[in-house]
Parts: C-alpha cells; structure tokens; sequence
C-alpha cells in the first residue's frame, strides 16, 4: 500500500511527523510520502520514524499555487531541499502566509466570531507553516463549530468575505521550479469540489509542458466521473496517475491508504528524481 499524499503538524495535520509514520505503519502502508504545505520541516524527524517502523517514506511539499483568483496545489516528491529556486519560493509563500492569517482573523473577530491572533497562533506550532486550518482549529476550540470541516463551509473558503489571498507561486513556475530542483511534480487533486476548485484542462496542459508529471487522480474529492475524466486527460498528455489520502490526522474525515498508488508509478517516480532519495528500512 502506497500513500503518497500526508502531512503533519509541520504545516497543518495533527499528528508530529513521527507520530504521523507511525500511523502509516499501523494503517498497513508500506511506502509513504510526507508532503507537508510549503515546508521540508517534517523531513527529517519523519526519516528517522520511517527507518525506526520498517516503512519507506518518500519526501516531499505541496506547494501552494495560484493563478489569478484560483489555486492549485503541486506535489513535490524528492526534491532537493536546497535548491535556491524553490527554497525562495516556498520561504515567499510562507512569509505571505503569516500576514495574510492576522488579516483573515482581524476581520472575523471584528464581526464577533470567537478568534484572536493569539488563539490562532496558539494552533501553529513553533516553525510549523500557518494556514487556515489553525484558523478552524481556533474555532474549534471556542466551541463554535465541531471540526475544521465545518469551520470552511461556513467561513475559511476561498468565496467567503474573510478569505485574505496570499502569495503563491504560478503553477507553470512551480512546475519549472520542481523540476530544477530534481523533483518530481504531480497535480493534488485537479478536480476537487472543495477548497481548492477545478484546475482547468488547458492550465493542466501548460503544466505538462513545463514538466509535470503526473495528476493525482484517486482522490476523495474526486467522483467517478471526475477520475475517469482524469485518468484520460494523463493519457492523453503522457502524464502518471496516483492516488493518495490527503491525510490530516483528525483534521480531515480523510483515512490514511484510503486511496494508494501503484508501485510501477511510484518506481517511476523514483527514477525521474535526481533531488533526493526514498528513504528505505
């Protein structure tokens, strides 16, 4: 069982990275990718959990992407985590990030919901990349909504009068940046029907172009006719197809292996990286 697609409370899941591995292990993975939001934070406690458990663990970040008014998230699998283009980017996006939370929450707390800067910092731990989800996890807290879920349909999405934009790199430029980095770019969820919106199919083609490589296809957010529509546009573009949890402990319904990837895929992943190696027991 391979699961390509987790984070930590390195960015916004709620496991540590060990415990996160752990996880992993006990669910029946084999091989698993930490792929924490615009941060290698989680890599190294993750590869010393991993080798410690008996499981493969495939770094990686989901890169946060945005061209005009819509997002798209990128899978970065075994990148150098030095590399300058990328290191300048995903620093950029994370320093936009903190701003953008202490505005979102300023506006919430001035029409009487129930948060602070300090509540919602109090979520972030030390050198963790801030989101919204701690936004909901402060919610949470005060008792204002059940679970972080609930927290975005009702105020933290994208159409809501709170919502703050950050910086985030353009997809086409994460892509290039990735690749220069010896990484391996696949498209989180093309299609998903919550946070982040529908990619449209010719952004999905300029990206090919620049050297994705693959689309994650099986996930929960996608339905039938969503991955059948995937699985034909990578055929048609020469592009892999995966399939991940999107885990976040208990932040997400999500399951961990609840959706997995094939191993020729992830053997082919591996032997496109020049970045960094999976990390084996």
């Amino acid at each position: 069982m391979i699961d390509l697609h987790t984070h930590s409370t390195a960015s916004d899941g709620t496991e540590s990275p060990g415990q996160l591995v752990r996880a992993g292990r006990a669910a029946g993975l084999t091989t698993m990718a930490i792929t924490d939001h615009d941060t290698t934070r989680g890599w190294a406690e993750a590869t010393a959990a991993a080798r410690e458990a008996g499981i493969a663990l495939v770094p990686g970040i989901e890169v946060s992407c945005a061209r005009g008014h819509r997002s798209a998230h990128l899978l970065a699998y075994l990148p150098d985590p030095d590399a300058p283009a990328l290191v300048t980017e995903l620093e950029r996006a994370r320093e936009s990030r903190e701003g953008r939370l202490d505005r979102m929450v300023e506006k919430m707390a001035a029409d009487g919901l129930p948060v602070s800067v300090e509540s919602v910092r109090a979520e972030v731990q030390e050198g963790a990349t801030p989101g919204r989800p701690h936004i909901a996890d402060a919610l949470v807290r005060a008792g204002a909504v059940e679970h972080r879920d609930d927290a975005f349909a009702r105020w933290l999405g994208d159409s809501s009068p709170y919502y703050v934009p950050h910086y985030a790199p353009d997809p086409v430029r994460a892509v290039e940046a990735v690749r220069a980095a010896g990484g391996v770019p696949v498209l989180a969820h093309p299609y998903s029907r919550t946070r982040t919106g529908r990619v449209d199919p010719e952004l999905v083609e300029e990206m090919a172009a620049a050297g994705l490589a693959g689309l994650e296809a099986h996930h929960r957010d996608h339905d039938e006719d969503s991955v059948r529509a995937l699985v034909g546009l990578a055929g048609t573009l020469g592009l892999l197809v995966t399939g991940s949890s999107d885990y976040h402990g208990t932040g997400k319904h999500n399951r961990l292996g609840e959706n997995t990837t094939a191993p020729e895929v992830l053997e082919a992943i591996e032997a496109r990286a020049t970045g960094a190696s999976v990390v084996r027991p």
